[in-house]
């Protein structure tokens, strides 16, 4: 009976069958997953993670900073923000490449990260990047952590009203499996409609550990047709 070795790096490197990772390692996985996606449909892309350390999404930088080298292997990079609000100006500025005639990359698809607190700080520049757009082939999440409960907060509350108010669409994962497969599908919003996506975790959703498939070929995205100025010759 054959045996099949397991590591530890399998839940950034396994490419079929079942993995066992935590939602916060599912964030990580996520943006390993949609560079692997944009290079299998003939695009050079980037990836761009900044934001703020704050539970219930408190280990996410430590989870980063320990997959650095899977992370650098895709072309992402990782730079924590002083504060949410310039982390936020660094993911805006991640969007303009088609300013660049020269750019390395085809886009740059971003992730920003702060626990609800920091959603409302940064309610402003959050607006701002939003009204300013999200390029072709780049995309931005902005993945809110509400700790609805208080169980780590001083006051208790949720990035929604932040979110409808910046006029993001928002999207809200149900378990570990849908930070994999509805951050895909924000990515693809956000370049479709030229949006910021907003993307809400919760507590007990955050803390979850589960198997999942991340078998970047999982997930089908099907964008709408565009309607035409004229009819078609």
């Amino acid at each position: 009976m054959s045996k099949t070795a397991v590591a530890l790096d399998d839940k950034y490197t396994q490419q079929s069958g079942d993995v066992y990772m935590s939602s916060i390692q599912a964030l990580v996985r996520l943006p390993i997953i949609q560079r692997q996606r944009d290079a299998a449909a003939g695009l050079n892309t980037a990836g761009f993670i900044s934001g703020y350390r704050g539970s219930p999404i408190g280990t996410y930088d430590f989870a980063l900073w320990s997959a650095k080298k899977h992370l650098e292997q895709n072309h992402i990079k990782f730079v924590p923000g002083v504060n949410e609000e310039l982390a936020a100006a660094a993911i805006k500025g991640t969007q303009w490449l088609d300013r660049y005639p020269k750019a390395r990359y085809d886009g740059v698809f971003a992730l920003w990260y702060g626990k609800h607190l920091g959603v409302e700080r940064a309610c402003e520049a959050i607006k701002v990047g939003n009204y300013d757009g999200s390029g072709k082939h780049g995309g931005v999440l902005i993945v809110g952590a509400d700790d609805m409960g208080g169980k780590s907060s001083v006051t208790a509350a949720e990035s929604e009203h932040v979110f409808i108010a910046g006029m993001l669409p928002v999207l809200a994962p149900a378990d570990t499996q849908d930070f994999l497969d509805l951050g895909l599908y924000g990515w693809a919003l956000s370049r479709f409609s030229g949006l910021w996506v907003g993307f809400k975790g919760v507590t007990d959703n955050l803390e979850l550990t589960r198997t999942v498939d991340a078998d970047p070929n999982r997930v089908r995205i099907v964008l709408p047709r565009m309607w035409r100025c004229r009819p078609a010759d």
